[in-house]
């Protein structure tokens, strides 16, 4: 029993133990997975890591698909020069070709400079050298052929790292409403590239990665990969060809009028599309270039375009109508002892209310306004903000500035704000919050939300599409919208934009030269006032499709009216639209062609009949077995007849135009020299003569 006990207490001991043992792991285990977790993955930290794969950026597109911005690839070439695959045999008998091609494509260090940085670099054993940062892809595609490189990443130390840069095909157009891309902490904030970046961005993907030594990162196939996701396109609504026309018409106008800045921006005035925005400004050089969007951020005082506004106030509240009668005395009125004065010296006369309008009367508006208001001015005010005329248009890109229209017991409010708001001053507003109100005007009193993206992508797909939205379904009565339209046409016809006036299509629009304030210095800075001129309005006249406003800064060569620095920039943009607008043009009377048949050259067969049939043109070729054709004009018809081209004889061309008569003669092996235009009326080697390849004949057009 003894020997018994004294084994169940060992073994009991030795059990006990163990049991302990096993205690004292489970806890260690227990410690270091919990207590001590973060310290000891932080080996795998090291070692592994998670690396963002970055998605494709969506493209930018004007309306008919041509690019504004898109991303290209850039690329890091580095090289790993402590590679066991690359033995000093193999880069001792590799060096010299490779330093030469390096230097012949990127052109920055010579043979030389390029073969003693790659020694020092292997003599220093770096495995991820830096050989050139921002390569094109089409080096890369050379890159790839070189001595080593060619072995590829493991065998040869060739490492690429692929960046993508963002960049606009058109470089200067519509740039600032485009946007750029910003990388700091307030993210993508400027112009579409801003607005958008949501679809714009994709959905970045993760990839697991392996550090493999220092610096070098081998991503690893676990199976856990997330792949990213493309960004979706953005179709907007500008005109690549008008957004030019805007662009250069602006340029030049502000060239020679030596001006500070200016913009301009054409809307379509059912669906408030923009089809061209462009703003300049001077920099440090005298170079023009888009820094800033005058067109959205600008908040200034308009001066003589609000003017419309003031006149709808008193139309709508029936205080005047068209033809009632205003004396605008010698140009010159007081209020509280503040002038206020018409540009023309000795001021209209007494001229109807339509006329204050044509002529821009300061005195003339200034004197309705006060008359009607002076006891009630929140009245005034109150029409104003009926219109909108004090909210933004609520536009996607950031930075629209905030227009301003004070009321009555305001801080800034005083004697003269009445008279001085009519024409344009003590109130603020930016280029596409006036034009956004005059496109209202033209969409006969329904004000439409300014759009710069019709449609949304994804991979060649339409997902989504932007409707015009409505601001105001009613600006005014539709018998004032009539009587602003026939004042406004009035401008352009008898008043202060003339010079716009032309044959083809009706302008209607507005003149504006405001005095710019300085906050420091007021309206005058040593005796010299700065001006802004402006003209905006919708064309044609007589049934709107296209509203524009041109607005110019601080023109110094002493010309600063509306009509003469803003004006022309308008013109050339509607005389451009107009010209290539099909549906501006009213349809052709095609019931003439019944009557008078219209002459007809000889041809080829096929293509005569394939004209005459979309044209409506009856055709007699009956018994015609040849290819080519004698036509003849008849009354009713076009009578066809056989004209045979037999083998080594010259062809009888005459009658035919140019490109047929070319195309039969060079075909048989003549030289052919041509004078004059139009159809062929002599040809120097005779119909049937026979043919000497090589031979010149010379063909006489008239």
């Amino acid at each position: 029993m003894g020997v018994k006990k004294d084994i169940l207490v060992r073994v009991g001991f030795v059990y006990i133990l163990m049991l302990l043992f096993a205690l004292i792991i489970i806890g260690r285990v227990a410690y270091l997975q919990t207590i001590e977790k973060n310290k000891w993955n932080k080996a795998n930290t090291l070692t592994m890591k998670d690396i963002t794969i970055e998605a494709n950026r969506g493209d930018i597109c004007a309306e008919d698909g041509r690019l504004l911005a898109s991303s290209v690839p850039y690329y890091e070439i580095r090289m790993d020069l402590k590679s066991e695959a690359i033995t000093n045999t193999i880069f001792n008998n590799n060096v010299d070709s490779l330093a030469y091609c390096l230097s012949r494509l990127f052109v920055d260090k010579t043979k030389s400079e390029y073969k003693r940085e790659l020694i020092s670099a292997r003599f220093r054993g770096e495995r991820y050298h830096l050989i050139k940062r921002k390569a094109n892809y089409k080096q890369l595609k050379q890159l790839k052929k070189f001595p080593l490189f060619r072995l590829g990443r493991y065998r040869g130390g060739f490492i690429y790292s692929q960046e993508n840069k963002r960049i606009q095909p058109f470089v200067n157009l519509a740039s600032r409403t485009i946007g750029a891309l910003n990388k700091g902490e307030s993210g993508t904030i400027v112009g579409i590239e801003g607005a958008y970046n949501r679809d714009l961005k994709g959905v970045n993907g993760v990839k697991l990665m392996q550090k493999i030594s220092s610096k070098v990162w081998m991503p690893i196939k676990d199976g856990d990969e997330v792949e990213a996701q493309d960004g979706k396109d953005i179709i907007t609504t500008i005109d690549i060809n008008i957004q030019d026309v805007a662009q250069n018409a602006l340029l030049n106008q502000l060239k020679k009028h030596n001006a500070g800045h200016g913009c301009v921006v054409l809307m379509e005035v059912k669906t408030g599309e923009i089809k061209a925005i462009a703003n300049l400004t001077r920099d440090e050089y005298g170079n023009f270039r888009e820094e800033y969007n005058y067109a959205i951020g600008e908040s200034t005082e308009p001066g003589s375009t609000f003017k419309l506004s003031s006149l709808i106030v008193a139309l709508e509240d029936g205080y005047v109508d068209l033809g009632d009668s205003v004396d605008t005395e010698g140009g010159i009125v007081k209020y509280h002892g503040f002038p206020v004065r018409d540009s023309k010296r000795g001021g209209h006369g007494k001229i109807t209310v339509k006329e204050v309008f044509e002529v821009s009367s300061n005195v003339g508006i200034s004197k309705i306004i006060t008359r009607y208001y002076s006891n009630n001015e929140k009245k005034f005010v109150r029409r104003l903000y009926s219109m909108h005329l004090n909210e933004t248009t609520g536009i996607e890109i950031m930075g629209e500035g905030k227009p301003y229209i004070k009321y009555p017991g305001d801080t800034l409010w005083s004697g003269i704000s009445l008279p001085q708001m009519s024409i344009g001053y003590e109130v603020r507003s930016t280029p596409l919050q006036i034009l956004t109100f005059y496109n209202a005007v033209a969409n006969d009193g329904v004000m439409v939300k300014p759009k710069f993206v019709k449609a949304i992508k994804y991979h060649g797909d339409i997902i989504k599409t932007f409707s015009p939205e409505v601001l105001n379904h009613s600006i005014c009565s539709k018998s004032t919208i009539r009587k602003v339209k026939e004042m406004l046409e009035g401008v352009v016809e008898r008043g202060t934009a003339r010079n716009l006036k032309n044959k083809n299509y009706k302008i209607a629009g507005k003149t504006g030269t405001a005095q710019i304030a300085n906050k420091k210095y007021g309206y005058k800075y040593q005796s010299k006032v700065s001006y802004q001129a402006s003209f905006v309005g919708y064309f044609p006249a007589d049934n709107p499709k296209y509203s524009c406003i041109v607005v110019v800064n601080a023109p110094s060569n002493n010309v600063y009216y509306g009509n003469l620095v803003a004006g022309p920039v308008f013109k050339e943009i509607s005389d451009k639209v107009y010209s290539t607008d099909i549906n501006l043009h009213s349809n052709i009377n095609n019931s003439f062609l019944s009557e008078n048949v219209p002459y007809s050259k000889s041809g080829h067969r096929k293509d005569l009949e394939r004209v005459c049939s979309d044209l409506s043109i009856p055709v007699l070729n009956k018994n015609i077995n040849s290819d080519w054709v004698v036509t003849t004009k008849t009354n009713q018809n076009i009578l066809c007849q056989n004209r045979l081209i037999r083998n080594l004889l010259i062809p009888n061309v005459k009658g035919m135009g140019v490109k047929d008569a070319l195309f039969i003669l060079e075909n048989i092996g003549l030289k052919v020299v041509v004078e004059g235009a139009g159809l062929v009326k002599e040809q120097s080697i005779s119909p049937g003569t026979r043919i000497r390849k090589g031979n010149e004949i010379i063909l006489k057009l008239i």
